[in-house]
């Protein structure tokens, strides 16, 4: 327990500090916007990109591993979209919103810190490999659910062509594809493009999680209490609970299965906010999700464990 509290309470103070700095006046809440677009257009895409380009794909990519974890990760988004539709009466676009909190967990601040203190570095192996399409199945199964249901009532040929121009529009995704094309070419970036890069992503998630308490000044979770219990026992609970049960029913080797299922049990991460904010639906919902989530997964995280012996 008290390796978990060392995960996750660093991860609090930073998202504290830009809350009390909005809070007292010591930031401007005009500049949290600005902070945001910061991580969102720029530090993230960064990061992902120099993340993936720099994987072995090689490595620990066990099939049976990636479908108990995506599809887990499938249900948990269906079942968040279904959930904030029919049972909270909200339109497609909040829905998406919503669902994509249940998609994403923080499989990277949260996840590789836990399965380390948990078992070990050498477990990083099967957690590595699933971060290797985390952000690419999730932003595209994201961006394509939105961009359906913005586009709803246009014909099939219109709406196809607004999810390719939204997808290929995106910096996230084109990050995400030129990480792909360095590391399947092998291309060598110059050692002054590396840094350059390499100071951007330092300063990718501290800011979010900063921009993100500021975010909590302006967006209450008055009403939406229902809402984010939901996210949260979907991304706590049920993702977990599938990947747990497809990962005994394939076989998927000890060692990957509790990190594949610990990796399932994260909380939302802040692109989870990222998300919402890029679209402008639901960034209430979102914030506070991460926030309550992350909290709560510290005995969610401690009762897997348990499980998983």
């Amino acid at each position: 327990m008290q390796a978990l509290l060392e995960v996750i309470l660093p991860v609090f103070l930073v998202i504290g500090f830009g809350y009390v700095a909005v809070w007292r006046g010591l930031f401007p809440a005009s500049g949290v916007d600005a902070l945001m677009k910061f991580a969102q257009n720029f530090a993230i895409p960064c990061l992902l990109l120099s993340a993936i380009a720099n994987l072995d794909l090689s490595v620990s990519l066990n099939p049976r591993l990636l479908i108990s974890f995506y599809v887990g990760a499938a249900v948990g988004f269906l079942v968040g979209l279904l959930g904030a539709r029919y049972l909270f009466k909200r339109d497609w676009e909040d829905c998406v919103a919503i669902a994509f909190c249940c998609l994403f967990s923080n499989s990277v601040l949260l996840g590789l810190a836990i399965n380390e203190r948990a078992y070990g570095a050498d477990a990083l192996q099967g957690a590595f490999s699933i971060i290797a399409f985390h952000s690419p199945f999730c932003y595209g199964v994201g961006i394509i659910a939105m961009e359906i249901a913005r586009n709803r009532e246009q014909s099939p040929w219109l709406m196809a062509r607004g999810v390719a121009r939204a997808m290929f529009r995106n910096v996230l995704v084109l990050a995400i594809l030129a990480g792909f094309v360095v590391n399947l070419t092998g291309i060598a970036l110059p050692g002054v493009i590396r840094d350059g890069l390499d100071l951007v992503i330092r300063a990718a998630l501290p800011t979010a999680l900063f921009a993100l308490g500021g975010v909590l000044i302006q967006y209450k979770p008055e009403g939406d209490a229902r809402v984010i219990a939901m996210i949260c026992a979907v991304s706590l609970l049920v993702h977990p609970a599938v990947t747990w049960a497809l990962g005994t029913a394939l076989s998927v080797p000890s060692g990957i299965f509790k990190t594949g299922v610990l990796t399932a049990a994260m909380a939302p991460g802040i692109n989870g906010y990222i998300f919402a904010n890029m679209y402008g639906r639901a960034r209430r919902v979102a914030a506070s999700s991460v926030l309550v989530a992350t909290g709560a997964s510290v005995v969610t995280a401690w009762m897997w464990l348990v499980v998983l012996g």
